[in-house]
């Protein structure tokens, strides 16, 4: 077997504490960001764009920033949905308003804006957690949703009450509106997945990961050896409202183009994202992206299967999704809590002492 650790030897502190300590794991990285960068844009085509990888990147996005908040700093958040839709409105507004900036800017800043939003919703999390912030974190979903409902402002006064997206360039390709190439949408939402990622990964792997982690096991200990939990909880709530705004940003300018608040950010965008944290692993990088990857593909492979291939009514397979999610749920939280990244790290684990007994 391949998988094995023989022979990879660490001679400095920077080497013992990379992501990849194993060689064929971090061989296996590079090839998938080759392929990721260089093979995929050539083979993309529309209906694998808008079906399957545009919506994979953008929600492996948003599991990143929920996951941030309740895998890692153990805050219960329902408000991801109000979260998303304040990141594309700020983004929308930011793109009517500054034509002449790049997209990629406006995404960013989108970001930060729903960041500022974050820490203000998250002031509650100093005095109350659990189920009582995720009351409080769904109060801000309603709330917000009916913010960009009523306040004609927020959508440019359009009659019909939706925003569309106007076309926008990065370094002269369209990125953005009716005429964007499958493969310039999938390239644009791929290089922010990777930075986001890489800045979720480091930011978890140090010093402020680690006071996220102490507030998350037991707060109160960590208050007592040092961790000061209002910076804890409130730098989570922005860092995590950050990643959830790009997400929203990219889902409406890229991805959909023309939202209507409700339709498009509704509570059940909050419970998606945090079905997807909660099959793909709380507290893992790789589970994000994992649970993202089984939440885009699973509808597919349903529609394709049951639909295409045996005729079933679309209702009815839209039902099936709905049970098969609901049980994979219940089962991982009883038998695996760590979700689809554990069974991923047992797998590698067996690998490694393969064909030895574990």
């Amino acid at each position: 077997m391949l998988y094995r650790e023989a022979g990879d030897f660490s001679s400095t502190y920077e080497k013992d504490g990379q992501t990849f300590p194993i060689k064929f794991d971090r061989w296996g990285y590079y090839v998938l960001l080759a392929v990721a960068f260089l093979v995929v844009p050539f083979l993309i085509n529309d209906y694998w764009a808008n079906a399957v990888f545009v919506p994979f990147l953008i929600y492996a996005i948003a599991a990143l920033g929920l996951n941030i908040l309740t895998g890692y700093c153990g805050q219960v958040s329902l408000g991801t949905g109000g979260f998303m839709a304040v990141g594309a409105y700020a983004c929308y507004k930011l793109m009517t308003s500054f034509p002449d900036v790049s997209i990629f800017f406006h995404v960013l800043i989108a970001g930060g804006i729903t960041a500022g939003v974050g820490v203000i919703f998250g002031l509650p999390s100093l005095r109350i957690k659990g189920f009582y912030l995720a009351v409080a974190t769904l109060a801000a979903q309603f709330f917000l949703v009916w913010l960009f409902n009523k306040v004609p402002w927020f959508y440019n006064y359009s009659a019909s009450g939706q925003i569309s997206s106007p076309e926008r360039t990065v370094f002269g390709i369209i990125v953005t509106g009716p005429n964007t190439d499958a493969w310039a949408k999938y390239m644009f939402c791929l290089i922010i997945a990777v930075l986001l990622a890489w800045i979720a990964r480091n930011l978890t792997r140090g010093a402020v990961g680690r006071k996220w982690m102490a507030i998350r096991d037991m707060d109160i200990a960590a208050e007592i050896i040092g961790v000061n939990p209002l910076k804890a909880k409130l730098s989570a709530f922005a860092v995590s409202s950050f990643f959830i705004g790009v997400a929203g940003a990219l889902f409406f300018s890229v991805y959909l183009g023309a939202v209507e608040v409700g339709e498009a950010f509704g509570i059940q965008k909050s419970f998606l994202v945090l079905f997807m944290i909660i099959i793909g692993g709380l507290g893992s990088i790789f589970g994000s992206f994992a649970g993202a990857a089984f939440m885009v593909l699973l509808p597919v492979l349903l529609k394709n299967i049951l639909v295409g291939q045996l005729g079933w009514a679309t209702d009815l397979a839209a039902h099936i999704e709905f049970m098969i999610v609901g049980g994979l749920i219940i089962g991982f939280l009883i038998m695996e809590p760590h979700g689809l990244a554990q069974l991923w790290r047992l797998a590698k684990e067996k690998l490694r002492l393969w064909p030895f007994p574990h």
